[in-house]
């Protein structure tokens, strides 16, 4: 027999599903390309025999003319797929004319099958923004938009960077100078001398190995012994050529420290000091300035204070997010935003699947590291990633340590709260207490009594 449902709980959260009605009545989709775009209005704004979508060109003066036709039809809300790049300038523009534009990610706008079009997808984008059913995508204001691509450039740059070092180890490698093998970074002191001079005609390698730094643990007659190679013309003339783009590439990324700095002193809201215990050491592609001093004037707590976060990483997140949290609601919002939350995959009232959503963010990237990080850390969050990793495995710990990383970080951010530290020994004594506590009240299900017994000491 058939049984009736109420579909007011078919919530999670308890709300009743509400019935499909207009939620945007003067809304618009525009349909994004690298030659035209499509604008689709609702059909009672434009006059009989006209048509509801019009194709524009992608020059300055045809994103002006959408805008005043949008304007002429009473529109005050218009949705766009984040389609490349193409997007930034008419985004940029229609929200300098009082638009509230609406970003939304392609993959959310799935259309029916063997129906595309550019009219129909501009359409279709009107029709689903009119009736609610879009997400709006995060993007920060102006100053942290400018921010970010300072930040993400850097991060192409070191790693061009790093990419260039790679063909210097393979061009020595190719001459049997096995640098690699008494140097652990070629780039350091050292091996940057070593390099130059050879660049430069050096070719005794006693001579070569006399630049050893004194913290070398390699002796200089093992260097000097690693230096013996074959000189060929065509390797060294790759050796240089790498060099030089080693060093423009170390050159663009001190230009880039410089701008975030000024970008960073244009933005500062506090005056803070970092805790007088701080020990936050200078790290090898870490920026030329005090970046955690930086960062804290701006967003009032010190992130760097988390363990496993760096000023590396602390950049990252902010650059991403900037310092006010209000695009979400709660920190369950901003961690499914993440892609960090268990997925919940229900049919026939069987949860299929709790894995994650695989979601490109940089900011759930970045706390994924800072969880790697913290595999063999001596502190609270140590000992949680290692007790996760041995009953669930490596990959679904991380994943469980940067969810508890993102609702730090939205704790912080939100409530202006500074990061308490708990070290190894108080994190085991409570989890001891909450494990006694649990076979407790199991023991009590089961009518049975515990009783501690004293462990003897071994001999």
């Amino acid at each position: 027999m058939a049984q009736r449902v109420d579909p007011t709980k078919r919530r999670a959260d308890g709300t009743p599903i509400e019935p499909l009605s207009i939620k945007h009545p003067n809304a618009a989709g525009i349909d994004i390309g690298g030659k035209s775009h499509y604008v689709a209005v609702p059909p009672d704004r434009v006059g009989k025999g006209e048509s509801a979508v019009r194709e524009f060109g992608p020059h300055t003066e045809d994103l002006v003319a959408i805008a005043d036709w949008l304007d002429a039809c009473r529109i005050d809300t218009v949705a766009l797929e984040s389609t490349g790049v193409y997007w930034i300038a008419l985004y940029e523009l229609l929200q300098a004319h009082g638009f509230d534009v609406w970003l939304v990610d392609a993959k959310s706008v799935r259309h029916v099958k063997a129906r595309k079009s550019d009219v129909l997808d501009c359409q279709w984008l009107q029709q689903l923004h009119s009736f609610g059913l879009l997400c709006k995508a995060h993007r920060p204001d102006e100053q942290v938009c400018a921010l970010r691509e300072m930040s993400r450039l850097r991060d192409i740059t070191i790693d061009e960077r790093a990419r260039h070092t790679q063909r210097m180890q393979k061009a020595l490698t190719q001459m049997n100078v096995q640098l690699t093998n008494v140097i652990t970074d070629i780039t350091g002191e050292t091996g940057m001398k070593i390099i130059r001079a050879i660049v430069l005609g050096e070719r005794d390698r006693m001579v070569l190995a006399q630049m050893r730094n004194y913290r070398i643990h390699a002796s200089t007659e093992q260097i000097a012994k690693a230096l013996e190679g074959r000189w060929s013309r065509e390797h060294l003339f790759s050796l240089d050529h790498e060099l030089k783009a080693y060093d423009f590439a170390s050159e663009q990324i001190a230009r880039l420290d410089a701008e975030i700095k000024v970008l960073l002193d244009a933005m500062r809201v506090f005056d803070k000091t970092p805790a007088a215990n701080a020990n936050k050491g200078r790290r090898k592609n870490t920026l030329a300035f005090d970046g955690s001093q930086a960062l804290m004037n701006w967003c009032g707590v010190d992130l760097t204070e988390v363990p496993g976060i760096d000023v590396g990483t602390a950049m990252k997140i902010l650059s991403e997010l900037g310092r006010s949290l209000t695009r979400f609601d709660t920190v369950k919002h901003f961690c499914s935003w993440l892609g960090l939350c268990p997925g919940t995959r229900i049919s026939g009232n069987k949860r299929l699947s709790g894995a994650s959503k695989r979601i490109p963010n940089r900011v759930a990237r970045a706390l994924k590291l800072a969880a790697m990080g913290l595999s063999r850390s001596r502190c609270a969050m140590g000992a949680y990633y290692r007790r996760l990793a041995l009953r669930m495995g490596s990959p679904k710990a991380i994943t469980a340590v940067a969810h508890k990383l993102a609702r730090i970080v939205y704790a912080m951010l939100s409530g202006q709260a500074d990061y308490v530290k708990e070290d190894q020994v108080r994190h085991d004594a409570r989890y001891r207490e909450r494990a006694i506590k649990a076979l407790q009240k199991r023991a009590q299900e089961l009518d049975l009594t515990l009783s501690p017994q004293a462990v003897p000491a071994h001999a």
